[in-house]
């Protein structure tokens, strides 16, 4: 750390009392760089100067840069922390979290051409119709994919009328989404009336365009133009199907905000779904590339959010929350003028929606990460499940497998970032316990491996690296067999669970010292949790197996006089399999390693006699 100030700001924060407030942090020149609150003054800032090196690299670099503080005691905790939402608002500290806006305008366009295509825009850019501006992107989209589904729109890369009948339609024609202007069946004026009723439903919404739409359907069936009725019937139906079917349309009239989180190692990504009317009207995200302390972060978020002039509904709806939440529902609701509720939402409807938004932060993680929105997900649930201050980025998983008493083997696999990481794929044969011992068996791999950590530690590779979390094959015994073992060692601190199945091999929960722990089957942790039992089963049983061949054709080999364990060995590493052993001449079997001419002879003779 090059901060010369370190020592003096050390010994000023000895004389901080323990009390509520706000402190500033400044650097040489005088200027704001950080401000926050703090429940005991003394405590929070002394935080920054202790074990500096730990710090991520953000705070690391804004500790660098500090060369006084101030702080202002309040009278409590509520206090401090309006007073912080206003010095930040005040001063935007370069280090604070800062919610910048730049979305831009979005927009719907309907191309001039004669068979005219419904997209949304950036930005207005070629002939044709443009409607907006759209404040939100999320909004022009929703809005497009509604109105090219209810309407069939082609929405492939075939240009019409040079396209037609040059191709068979494509899948979206099978399968009823699109009316495959392609087969020459529509005339333009016929595809001309169905993007004029797509327009009136961008301008009216789909209950107005729903209305109009029966008024001509009706008209028709009077006209006796049957078959024009029945494709407005089966467009009313589209539009209603696309309508109601959206997981974005919620019971009652409701005006709430979902709120979800997804995290990688340090980085966070928070995602706001915005209901209007029960209706989802807009969707924001952000991503925080460095944070040191999660629970703080999100609250942070949640302040800076609204603090920025946003529309502050009357609920706000989140994932399970460590930290209290009473003063940030206290401030936004003294900040609106009317109460605003927020609550961590554990089933029905109000789960559903923000399971939502936690996906959408894992697809935005995964997108910055590139990592899938399936293992960003399963790792966040698992950390969740475990009371994790942060997903596992690095899990380690151990078996062991055997066949009777005489091969008796482990396997240990690692998952990095949800994938399996093979190149650090580890085999163990059992060298002390004798028998079929799972509890004695396990206990002597975790204490090799902990022993070649400890020698191995300076690489940070291989097994010089530690693991975020340990997996065993196992129930509550396993468990506490482990601990007893890593109790006082260098994996102290590192998180151990067993993997239980049930009566048909499947796994079924996280075991723990203090009992299971179960997973919803449907959800992407309890997913990621079977795959990773999945491969360490496979992994040891794969190495069991080999080994046990291998006993068996040593075995065979001991069978014939001068041969013993040593040279049978030799002569299979030699010759790689018992078919090249049995076809070797006396003069080839004498050339491998520890192998006389004599015991040579007793082998060829004992084939070919």
């Amino acid at each position: 750390m090059i901060n010369e100030r370190i020592p003096f700001l050390k010994n000023k924060v000895r004389g901080l009392p323990l009390l509520p407030g706000v402190y500033i942090m400044k650097d040489s020149k005088g200027e704001i760089i950080y401000i926050g609150k703090a429940k005991k003054l003394k405590n929070r800032v002394s935080s920054y100067f202790r074990n500096v090196e730990k710090h991520t690299p953000k705070v690391y670099k804004m500790v660098s840069h500090v060369n006084d503080f101030e702080y202002i005691v309040t009278d409590s905790e509520f206090e401090a922390l309006v007073l912080e939402c206003s010095l930040i608002k005040l001063h935007m500290p370069k280090y604070n979290i800062l919610l910048k806006d730049d979305k831009g305008y979005h927009y719907i366009k309907v191309s001039d051409e004669p068979y005219p295509r419904i997209t949304s825009e950036k930005q207005k850019s070629g002939s044709g119709t443009y409607f907006g501006p759209y404040v939100s992107s999320f909004v022009a989209k929703q809005t497009v994919d509604e109105i090219v589904k209810a309407f069939g729109l082609p929405v492939c890369s075939r240009r019409f009328p040079q396209d037609i009948r040059k191709e068979r339609p494509c899948l979206y024609y099978h399968i009823k989404q699109c009316i495959a202007p392609c087969r020459g069946t529509i005339s333009q004026q016929e595809y001309s009336e169905i993007i004029s009723q797509a327009v009136m439903c961008i301008k009216d919404g789909s209950r107005s365009s729903i209305q109009y739409l029966e008024r001509m359907m009706n008209d028709a069936a009077e006209n006796l133009e049957f078959e024009k009725a029945a494709a407005l019937r089966d467009r009313i139906a589209a539009l209603k199907k696309v309508t109601e079917s959206q997981k974005v349309i919620l019971q009652g009239e409701k005006d709430l905000d979902a709120v979800g989180f997804a995290q990688r190692g340090n980085a966070l990504c928070a995602v706001v779904l915005k209901f209007r009317k029960s209706r989802l009207t807009d969707k924001e995200d952000f991503v925080f590339d460095e944070t040191e302390d999660v629970d703080e972060a999100k609250s942070d978020f949640l302040l800076r959010f609204y603090d920025q002039g946003r529309e502050i509904p009357p609920q706000i709806v989140l994932p399970q929350f460590t930290c209290d939440l009473s003063l940030i529902q206290k401030y936004l609701t003294e900040k609106r003028g009317k109460k605003t509720v927020l609550q961590t939402a554990s089933r029905g409807e109000m789960q559903k929606i923000v399971t939502m938004a936690c996906e959408n932060a894992a697809q935005k993680l995964s997108e910055e990460n590139k990592m899938s929105v399936r293992e960003v997900s399963g790792l966040q649930e698992l950390s969740n499940a475990l009371g994790m201050a942060k997903p596992p980025e690095y899990v380690e998983l151990y078996d062991i497998s055997n066949f009777g008493e005489t091969t008796v083997v482990a396997g240990m696999v690692v998952f990095e970032n949800g994938q399996p990481l093979k190149s650090a794929y580890k085999k163990f044969t059992i060298r002390d316990v004798v028998g079929q011992n799972d509890y004695g068996s396990m206990q002597e791999v975790l204490s090799r491996r902990i022993r070649r950590y400890d020698e191995e530690k300076e690489s940070g590779k291989g097994f010089g690296k530690k693991p975020d979390l340990i997996f065993l094959d196992g129930g509550e015994g396993h468990v506490r067999a482990i601990k007893a073992v890593v109790a006082g060692t260098s994996f102290a601190d590192v998180p151990i669970y067993g993997l239980v199945k049930n009566n048909r091999h499947r796994t079924r929960a996280i075991s723990s010292e203090g009992g299971e722990i179960a997973l919803n089957p449907t959800c992407e942790g309890f997913r990621m949790m079977t795959r990773m039992q999945d491969e360490v089963h496979r992994f040891a049983i794969s190495f069991s197996r080999k080994q046990h061949t291998k006993k068996s054709l040593g075995s065979a080999l001991t069978q014939i006089p001068e041969i013993g364990q040593t040279r049978a060995k030799a002569l299979l590493k030699h010759f790689g399999s018992m078919r090249a052993i049995k076809d070797a001449t006396e003069e080839q079997l004498a050339q491998a390693p520890g192998i006389t001419q004599k015991a040579a002879q007793e082998v060829y003779r004992y084939y070919h006699s």
